[in-house]
């Protein structure tokens, strides 16, 4: 059964490998502690984080990091991964423990989302940066797409406001702390979501600090599961 994912990605994984990718830990407990897919996860998550970067890096040449941040943020998060995992049909492959089972385990979105980095994992180690990359790109794409035409070109307060919107929440609301000489002052921004600290950033100037708090609240809300 697992060898037709192995063909719906093109990939020619190694079978062990593949069987662990797809083993939840609590799978694992219950079987007496199989090893679990959580060390691929790990990789599969720094292997996919390199790849998106770098392509959104060539993509846009012109954007700085403020920008290209949130645009990273919109493709890597827990919802986007979770419908990449849907459209492999990748919760039918899973190895699930019977209390995730019962619970739909095979289509929550933190458990999609982890196997489809473990599988990431899986890919890398079985057929190298190159092939990993080619098959990232062509599963991500679509997701690539959408949200470059929702946030190429935002930088981060603009990309939270619009999420907080979309979300139907309150505006975000800042706050400005600063410190030290005139000729050499630092500032501490808070971002503020009904209330409470999404995000904190550092900067040399009120704009670069609340350009990092707002990006850092946009990527926490982004990871939220849905």
């Amino acid at each position: 059964m697992i060898a037709q994912l192995c063909a719906k990605i093109g990939a020619n994984i190694n079978l062990d490998l593949l069987e662990v990718a797809l083993t939840h830990r609590s799978f694992a407990y219950e079987a007496g502690g199989l090893p679990t897919n959580e060390r691929l996860e790990f990789l599969g998550d720094s292997v996919l984080g390199l790849i998106v970067t770098d392509e959104l890096y060539k993509r846009f040449p012109d954007l700085p990091e403020s920008r290209l941040s949130p645009l990273r943020s919109g493709i890597v998060n827990t919802k986007a991964l979770a419908d990449v995992a849907r459209n492999l049909e990748l919760g039918k492959y899973i190895r699930l423990g019977k209390g995730e089972e019962v619970t739909a385990g095979r289509d929550k979105a933190s458990i999609l989302a982890d196997t489809l980095e473990a599988l990431i994992g899986a890919i890398y180690l079985s057929e190298g940066f190159a092939k990993a990359e080619q098959i990232i790109l062509m599963l991500l794409n679509p997701a690539i797409d959408e949200a470059i035409n929702k946030g190429a070109g935002l930088d981060g307060k603009t990309a939270l406001q619009e999420l907080v919107a979309a979300r139907g929440k309150n505006a975000p609301e800042y706050s400005i702390t600063e410190s030290g000489p005139d000729h050499d002052k630092s500032f501490v921004a808070q971002v503020l979501l009904s209330g409470k600290v999404a995000g904190e950033g550092y900067g040399k100037s009120k704009r670069e600090a609340e350009q990092i708090a707002a990006t850092k609240a946009y990527e926490s809300l982004l990871s939220e599961s849905e």
